[in-house]
């Protein structure tokens, strides 16, 4: 009898048990599974949007500053930063322990990195331009010429710039003593860490013309790096180092704080010709200090 009380009551059961509810424990899991997937769903939905938009806005601003082409973006910095060692017949005597001097950072990636010396010129629509188009590069400042207003490299800086040392006065560096040579580029270091916060690491000498003594002096000063460039770009034309005249991946680009006291044109103007350039060849502009 309760063999057949037990089957009879298994039959109005479904007979294999699966009409008996889930624990409230297994609900709770699988509902959290659910809302767990839909809210990846809804993070994937928000993320794909945003990059809409910023295309969007990086169309718009190529288009109103009158390029040919929307600058491309650069890739994801490397996780492993290359080893940056100085170029051949580009070595001081005793050079080991130096602060590496070179024209390209070694990476296939195809990227350039923009750099922009001096600080004569302080075109405001320079800034915008750079901002709207999203377009990284690096300052190399030179004392004298900084002091006149402060305030438009730190609008620079707070956009995500660095700010890099290219001496006080902008002096023949090698024409100097070690002890001069230590004071113009230390000074630098001493002005950009009490103005913007953040004592360099980057430093270029004025001409590209260093010594021994330069690198010793840049070295006590808390200087890593001293990148010189591979091409120049000015308002109207580009010069080179090497001989094929092409821009290679990694390459490092000079330009200088100009506008029309100096050029036939303004920085918006020059950054116009790089871009169309170097877009033109599949080349993003990334930010040197991502890859040091």
């Amino acid at each position: 009898m309760l063999a057949v009380t037990a089957l009879v009551s298994g039959c109005a059961q479904g007979g294999d048990g699966s009409d008996v509810p889930p624990a409230a424990g297994q609900q709770q899991a699988k509902a959290d599974r659910q809302r767990a997937k839909a809210d990846r769903q809804r993070a994937k939905e928000r993320h794909a949007a945003k990059l809409r938009a910023a295309h969007k806005a990086r169309v718009a601003a190529a288009k109103r500053w009158g390029l040919k082409k929307v600058p491309l973006l650069p890739p994801r910095p490397p996780a492993g930063k290359p080893e940056i060692t100085t170029r051949k017949g580009f070595e001081v005597d005793g050079h080991d322990g130096l602060p590496p001097v070179f024209t390209t950072v070694p990476t296939k990636q195809k990227v350039v990195f923009l750099t922009i010396d001096d600080g004569a010129e302080k075109d405001p629509a320079f800034l915008r331009m750079m901002s709207e188009l999203k377009v990284p590069y690096t300052a190399f400042l030179s004392g004298f010429l900084v002091k006149d207003d402060y305030g438009y490299f730190e609008k620079m800086q707070t956009g995500g710039v660095v700010l890099n040392n290219h001496t006080l006065r902008h002096p023949y560096l090698p024409g100097l003593s070690y002890a001069r040579q230590k004071r113009e580029i230390c000074g630098m270091q001493d002005m950009i860490e009490k103005r913007y916060g953040k004592r360099p690491t980057l430093f270029r000498p004025p001409f590209g013309s260093y010594n021994e003594d330069t690198l010793h002096a840049a070295r006590s000063c808390g200087i890593k790096y001293a990148p010189l460039w591979n091409e120049e770009v000015f308002v109207d034309r580009w010069e080179y180092r090497e001989w094929d005249r092409e821009i290679h991946p990694g390459d490092i680009v000079l330009s200088h704080f100009r506008g029309r006291a100096h050029w036939k044109g303004t920085m918006p103007d020059m950054v116009r010709r790089f871009l169309n350039k170097v877009t033109a060849e599949g080349y993003a502009v990334a930010r040197l200090e991502d890859y040091l």
